[in-house]
């Protein structure tokens, strides 16, 4: 593969270094590096500013052809500069009736979590955080699939600029690039005299993310020239709306004694109901479809007499009556009902 070459200029200030000026990440930092100009401009850009307190984390997917040589690629990059590399090596494909994209993402966001670790034995002291590359077309065109989706509030909210996941609560996770066009990464790397890779599977059209990059966002460009700050606004406005929604939700769900009671479920109004059967499936690791959840609030409604049995399908498992109140299991579990 042929990187990208760019023409060797004086670097000049950009949006990259205003951001990272606004950033203030704990140390040490490690970067989500797959050898692309994003992750690229993120990590040279790191190690720039935080010398010897950055390292990368490449994940090895093999899910297309040129994987190796994008290994290569961070490999020589982060040794030219001293920058600890850690490489995992990862399945990324779908369980059953799990999507191509979310089998990815939680494969890659469990591949970091192990770089970090593993880079904690390398630097002897533990990775405080780990940032991603995802920039300000990134962010639009997760907004523009969650709206083509008919997504709600956390689906409109896009990708958090910081957050924590319960699975490594000592990380801080971070995306410090998302006011930063793409563009503008290309740019700065040219500036540095830096080549990057440019993966194949960026030009497929058969992925959505792609054709919006190609098709709609040009179009935005010359429509609304701003699009990216209001968008990201708006994406904002989803996000405090949603924090609210959850706030509710945890007074219903503590009112209702923390669990699913059916009595306590059938006194709140729909939208509430809804709220708290959301809140209380993300707890155990569903997500109900717009159309199961109406239908779980039927089954609700209809739960007149104690022998009244629900048994639906949600997620990858099945939402039960047991006696007075709901229960969640996947679908390999075995139970035995006492309603």
């Amino acid at each position: 593969m042929t990187p990208s070459r760019p023409s060797a200029r004086q670097a000049q200030p950009g949006p990259i270094d205003q951001a990272l000026q606004r950033w203030h990440p704990a140390l040490p930092l490690a970067v989500a590096f797959s050898g692309g100009a994003d992750s690229t401009a993120l990590l040279l850009a790191c190690w720039q500013r935080w010398p010897q307190q950055v390292a990368a984390i490449h994940v090895h997917h093999g899910l297309q052809a040129a994987a190796d040589d994008f290994a290569a690629f961070c490999q020589h990059f982060c040794a030219q500069r001293g920058i600890a590399l850690h490489t995992v090596h990862c399945n990324a494909r779908p369980a059953r009736g799990q999507s191509p994209e979310d089998a990815a993402r939680q494969a890659r966001y469990a591949a970091l979590a192990q770089g970090a670790h593993a880079l904690a034995a390398t630097l002897g002291q533990p990775i405080a955080s780990i940032a991603l590359a995802q920039h300000a077309d990134d962010q639009v065109e997760t907004l523009l699939l969650a709206l083509s989706r008919g997504a709600g509030l956390p689906g409109l909210a896009a990708m958090p600029a910081h957050w924590q996941r319960p699975d490594c609560p000592h990380l801080h996770w971070h995306r410090p690039l998302l006011q930063v066009p793409g563009a503008a990464l290309r740019q700065w790397l040219r500036a540095q005299g830096q080549d990057w890779l440019e993966d194949p599977s960026n030009a497929n059209p058969a992925f959505t993310r792609n054709r919006i990059r190609r098709q709609v966002l040009p179009a935005l460009e010359r429509a609304f020239p701003a699009f990216r700050s209001t968008f990201a606004r708006s994406s904002a406005h989803a996000a405090q709306a949603q924090t609210l929604l959850e706030e509710i939700a945890l007074q219903d769900w503590q009112a209702a004694g923390q669990r699913p009671a059916i009595a306590a479920l059938q006194a709140l109004s729909p939208a509430r109901q809804a709220n708290v059967l959301r809140y209380w499936l993300a707890s155990v690791g569903a997500t109900a479809q717009a159309a199961q959840l109406r239908e779980l609030q039927k089954q609700i409604a209809a739960c007149t007499t104690r022998g009244h049995r629900i048994r639906l399908k949600v997620g990858q498992g099945y939402v039960l009556r047991q006696g007075d109140a709901l229960i969640w299991l996947q679908s390999n579990q075995p139970h035995q009902s006492n309603s």
